[in-house]
């Protein structure tokens, strides 16, 4: 192995290491809680090595935030094709992404409230967020008809998202979510 590859595979490898300590400090304390200089402890590196590899915490959520999408997808995936039916799909999909934000409050956090710079639904889209969002695209393609694909995706991840964030809110009461969540799917589809 050359010297360059084991210096590539080091830095990738202490990145992972910065993004995972963030993670898990926003999920155990909360997003203020996770700063540099406690991140920079807890990995065990000078904050200028932090930032030899993040420009700020704004790029560190950012990289917490595409591991998000990464699982998000891999999830929704799996609740996708692990179903026969159109609508048990939908369903499945749906229960898939509600219990991934209620599991990890912290991360779906840095993917939806946290302010990053990640781009949407452009050529600069990280590939995370594209399988993301394809996985919505997929689930709402058999009722489409005449619609566009792509908005009724929207319109399902933006309902879904303001069920989640309106009941952890406290906005909406708890006991009705799921009559909630089956009458957006039953509109849906």
């Amino acid at each position: 192995m050359s010297i360059h590859a084991r210096r590539e595979r080091e830095r990738a490898e202490r990145e992972r290491l910065i993004v995972t300590a963030a993670r898990e400090l926003a999920e155990a304390e909360g997003w203020e809680a996770v700063t540099t200089r406690r991140l920079a402890d807890r990995v065990e590196y000078s904050q200028p090595v932090l930032y030899s590899h993040f420009k700020g915490m704004d790029a560190i959520v950012a990289a917490v935030a595409v591991d998000g999408f990464a699982d998000l997808a891999a999830e929704m995936r799996a609740a996708r094709t692990s179903t026969r039916g159109p609508k048990r799909a939908l369903a499945n999909v749906a229960a898939a992404y509600v219990a991934f934000a209620e599991q990890r409050p912290a991360l779906y956090d840095a993917m939806f409230n946290q302010t990053v710079s990640l781009a949407f639904a452009t050529p600069e889209t990280p590939a995370a967020l594209r399988a993301g969002f394809d996985e919505l695209r997929q689930v709402v393609r058999p009722f489409a008809a005449d619609d566009n694909e792509d908005l009724l995706a929207e319109v399902l991840w933006s309902g879904l998202h303001g069920l989640v964030s309106l009941t952890r809110g406290g906005r909406l009461p708890r006991e009705n979510h799921d009559r909630r969540l089956a009458l957006l799917l039953s509109r849906l589809a």
